[in-house]
């Protein structure tokens, strides 16, 4: 009998425990316990969880100027701080532009082949606007043009831009100090005399021991004063080739701006391989300074 009377106590424990109640409540949770309507997501206490946006880094300056190395012109990207333009610097930026990375509705790469033909032909059409001069006087020149993208990184945080650098070699592994802004080389190939600062001369002649280009500002014993063009597609021709192709059109401009056209010495410098490769499509042809 004892034990029927704790069984149906029990059964009433349970069901009162399941039931809502019969104390005239309308069930609700206990007061210690947040609710919410049917449907509906109760508020957090704690704000939620946002991603920043990344910062985009910021293009270049269009007239900065910087003091780059020799080794750092053939980086694709580069991160120097810029300097003060009327203090010591080797390279200016003439033009900064927007990277094409789109192609047929996909997008390439910062690195990619479409995007460095981009460059090779924006930079060197600024840097004949921004020097002036004729293509002559440009390739006897010793200023170039290099060419800077953002890195990997910077193009996934949404940078699209380039800048072109104006830089000028003082000799073989040496850049110039380029002038200050007034009047600096903004159509410097335009003024009279511009070559005989800033041209192509050599300390020796052109393949003999001690040769060494340098700016015609320096002291040099040759001088490069005229650019053959050379015929040839994307396959080299050859050294022998090439120098046959040039030699006696070197010879004759050689002689025709000599005191004794019976007694003169000239250099003919044809393209190596390497340069044939960048699209070099001329020779220099050289003379004794006078």
């Amino acid at each position: 009998m004892l034990r029927q009377v704790c069984t149906a106590l029990l059964a009433v424990l349970v069901v009162g425990g399941c039931s809502g109640g019969s104390d005239g409540s309308d069930g609700s949770s206990s007061p210690t316990q947040s609710s919410a309507p049917a449907g509906t997501a109760s508020a957090s206490p704690f704000p939620a969880a946002t991603t920043p946006r990344p910062v985009v880094p910021a293009a270049p300056r269009r007239t900065a100027c910087y003091r780059l190395a020799p080794w750092q012109l053939t980086r694709p990207t580069n991160g120097s701080e810029p300097v003060p333009c009327d203090s010591p610097h080797t390279a200016r930026t003439i033009h900064v532009g927007t990277l094409d990375t789109v192609v047929n509705g996909h997008s390439v790469a910062v690195d990619s082949a479409h995007v460095q033909r981009q460059l090779a032909t924006t930079c060197p059409r600024e840097l004949a606007a921004f020097v002036g001069g004729s293509a002559r006087t440009r390739d006897l020149s010793r200023f170039a043009v290099v060419w800077f993208s953002p890195t990997l990184a910077q193009a996934d945080r949404g940078a699209d831009w380039f800048r072109c650098d104006l830089v000028a070699f003082s000799g073989e592994r040496s850049l110039l100090r380029l002038p200050r802004e007034t009047p600096g080389v903004r159509g410097v190939l335009d003024r009279p005399g511009a070559l005989d600062t800033y041209g192509l001369c050599g300390t020796a002649a052109p393949g003999a021991k001690g040769f060494e280009r340098v700016i015609c500002g320096r002291p040099h014993s040759w001088e490069a004063f005229d650019t053959i063009s050379l015929p040839g597609g994307r396959r080299y021709p050859g050294a022998d080739a090439l120098r046959d192709a040039g030699d006696e059109k070197c010879k004759s401009r050689a002689a025709a701006r000599a005191e004794d056209a019976l007694k003169f010495r000239y250099g003919w410098e044809w393209p190596t391989r390497g340069q044939w490769g960048t699209g070099r499509r001329f020779g220099y042809c050289w003379v004794p300074a006078t």
